[in-house]
């Protein structure tokens, strides 16, 4: 080995004759005598150097080996927030591994640089004690994961990158095969279909941190390229899988975050949607909905003439600007919606706005009391398509509790989202699944999803926490009757389903056993146990949001003899 100790062990060798290696962080020159922090994967030590000629040839970020002795620092001197704090290394030799070039931002962790930037020179960003903190809690969380389920008696299996296309939400990833012109394999979007064929295949308790691939838009928490942990298990009913899930979550926030989960509780989508607005509710702090629709079914105000009115109070939001106000309605807008109604509620209790001109006097006057507001507060208003309008009062309670600091990043709230509908309709009147049309209908209409699919509830659940879905499954279809239904409601044949999933119809012949699953977004859950807010600081080279990679150019043009090797441009003869 080329350096005796890590940097972290240091603390513990004062008085010794060490060798250590890394590079070089902060350096400081105070006359003869210099100091520098060597930072290697463990930690940093100060270094000492009484070589003034040396001392200038040291270029920060350089790795260099450092021998010299132990000493303890100076009263008064030492740093309490580092481990070696107490300590630092009496340089007696140093080489030089390799010199470094005039860095293209500074490393200090507190440094503001753009992510273009860190992403061209991730390998530099990398280096910032933080960002590889990142790494390393998320090889804890491989780690905690693969421990549990191993004792547990799951087997961890790997399946194929390469596959064929099948309908699953999002656009495939395709890659030519240049062998058989005119085919294509797909990236999985997940392991899905292949998790459901190792239950046919009797392997019972499945996992896989498995790398997932879907072609959609970009924004901070997702990427093109991410990791689920994939989960299956047979002859197991929703609370068992719930039940596991839990397990995993417990274990990842009490050893990686401290914080004992205590019982999480369960909404159905219904509830959820009518208290909150969304799917993912952030239950850090108690703002709900308050649907009107009765409320103002005689209303003058043809705004509030809707198939849906809802509101949500802003706590001493009356305090507000009108400048305030207006610029409620731009980010409105910006969401794709034509405004944002409001009135305020002045100290005596009397409402004002644009809303308190167009609405009746008794309207006006029990408004406080269908809303729970109180003096000093505002009331925001949507009304329209009961989608629409829930989902810009769900963006607009989430403005208001970053407005307010109502939600505390040291905070963790969870909560199971259960009873998800089964089907949802399509621009053209048809059905489609909500999750996959492989997830079964629970008891109650696994015999009538047919007559009324709007209605019809699923075997689904997705576990929530702070507003960010962080994992989701279902009970999985094993009757071929009930598969077929479902495949004939959404209007898929018997040829288009044996085109699409053929393979995975032909071994439901042999004997499938009741079977579900739960998928974990890895990259999410290690961003809310860093403390980060966006993907990016937990995957090593991530893309930009536009999909790019800074780091090597990807994704590039093609030559033609690529396109030629590969067949791109093969056209079948008719």
């Amino acid at each position: 080995m080329l350096k005796s100790h890590n940097c972290a062990q240091l603390a513990e060798q004062v008085g010794n004759q060490v060798t250590a290696a890394g590079w070089i962080a902060r350096r400081r020159d105070h006359g003869g005598v210099a100091f520098f922090d060597l930072r290697d994967a463990s930690g940093v030590i100060q270094v000492v150097v009484h070589d003034e000629q040396l001392a200038h040839s040291l270029k920060t970020e350089s790795c260099v080996q450092v021998t010299g002795k132990i000493e303890l620092r100076p009263a008064g001197n030492e740093n309490t927030e580092l481990i070696t704090g107490g300590v630092e290394l009496n340089a007696e030799s140093i080489q030089i591994y390799s010199t470094a070039a005039p860095l293209p931002f500074q490393l200090d962790d507190g440094n503001e640089v753009g992510d273009e930037i860190r992403l061209k020179h991730r390998y530099l960003d990398l280096r910032r004690p933080k960002m590889a903190g990142n790494l390393i809690l998320r090889s804890k969380a491989n780690a905690i994961a693969r421990d549990l389920l191993n004792k547990i008696g799951f087997i961890e299996v790997e399946t194929p990158t390469f596959t064929r296309s099948t309908p699953e939400g999002a656009r495939d990833f395709l890659v030519p095969v240049r062998l058989q012109p005119g085919k294509w394999y797909a990236l999985p979007q997940s392991p899905q279909l292949y998790k459901q064929l190792l239950m046919v295949a009797g392997l019972e308790k499945y996992y896989q941190i498995a790398r997932c691939y879907r072609d959609e838009d970009f924004r901070a928490d997702r990427q093109p390229e991410f990791t689920q942990l994939d989960i299956e298990m047979s002859f197991v009913e929703q609370a068992d899988v719930i039940k596991i899930g839990e397990s995993i979550i417990r274990a990842l926030w009490l050893e990686l975050g401290d914080y004992q989960i205590t019982d999480i509780p369960w909404l159905t989508y219904n509830e959820s949607m009518r208290r909150y607005g969304s799917d993912k509710p952030d239950l850090r702090y108690d703002l709900e909905l308050v649907e009107l629709t009765n409320y103002f079914k005689e209303t003058p105000f043809r705004v509030f003439q809707a198939e849906y009115v809802g509101a949500i109070v802003m706590p001493g939001g009356a305090a507000q600007s009108r400048r305030q106000f207006d610029a409620w309605q731009e980010w409105a807008k910006q969401r794709g919606a034509k405004g944002l109604a409001w009135v305020s509620i002045d100290d005596a209790g009397e409402i004002s706005g644009p809303v308190a001109k167009n609405i009746s006097n008794q309207e006006r006057e029990g408004l406080l009391l269908a809303t729970a507001a109180n003096p000093g507060d505002a009331i925001f208003f949507a009304a329209g398509d009961i989608s629409e309008a829930r989902g810009l009062l769900a963006a607009t309670r989430s403005e208001i509790a970053s407005q307010l600091g109502l939600a505390k990043p040291d905070q963790w709230s969870f909560v199971w989202i259960v009873d998800a509908p089964m089907f949802e309709q399509t621009e053209d009147g048809g059905w489609t699944s909500v999750h996959h049309p492989f997830t079964s209908p629970n008891s109650d209409y696994l015999d009538s999803f047919e007559n009324s699919p709007s209605e019809a509830l699923a075997w689904a659940y997705d576990i929530v926490c702070n507003g960010y879905e962080i994992g989701g499954g279902s009970i999985r279809i094993h009757n071929a009757d009930v598969q077929q239904r479902v495949f004939s409601l959404l209007g898929i044949s018997p040829d288009q389903a044996a085109e699409k999933f053929g393979f995975l119809l032909d071994a439901f012949e042999y004997g499938p056993p009741p079977h579900g699953g739960i998928a974990f977004g890895w990259d999410r859950i290690c961003m809310l146990l860093s403390g980060a807010d966006n993907l990016r600081e937990v995957i090593a080279f991530p893309k930009t949001g536009g999909g790019s990679d800074p780091l090597t150019g990807a994704p590039t043009t093609i030559t033609a003899a690529q396109r030629k090797e590969a067949n791109i441009d093969f056209r079948p003869t008719e």
